[in-house]
C-alpha cells in the first residue's frame, strides 16, 4: 500500500521543480501575504493562487504531460498483452 504525501512533502515536491526565478516570485509573493495580515478566509484565497501558481510553472506543465504519455503507454501495452493471451 502506497503513503499518500503530506501536503508538506507535496509542497516541497513542488519547489523542486521550480526555477530560480519562479522561487524568487513565489518568495516575494509569500513575503507579501506575511506583510498583508490578512484573515483566514483571504489567506484560503491566497494559499489557492499559490496552488494555482505553482501549478502552471512550465516544469509542472511537462511532467503531467509526461505522466499522461506514460499512462497512455501502460494503457495500451496492457491491451495489447490482453489480445495477445487471448489469441493464444
Amino acid at each position: 500500500m502506497s503513503k499518500r504525501l503530506t501536503n508538506r512533502e507535496k509542497l516541497l515536491s513542488k519547489l523542486n521543480q521550480l526555477s530560480d526565478s519562479e522561487i524568487g516570485e513565489l518568495l516575494n509573493f509569500i513575503s507579501t501575504m506575511e506583510k498583508s495580515g490578512r484573515s483566514s478566509a483571504n489567506s484560503e484565497a491566497l494559499e489557492d493562487e499559490l496552488l494555482l501558481l505553482l501549478s502552471a510553472a512550465r516544469e509542472n506543465r511537462r511532467a503531467r504531460q509526461v505522466f499522461e504519455w506514460e499512462s497512455a503507454r501502460r494503457r495500451a501495452e496492457a491491451k495489447a498483452s490482453t489480445h495477445r493471451h487471448a489469441q493464444r
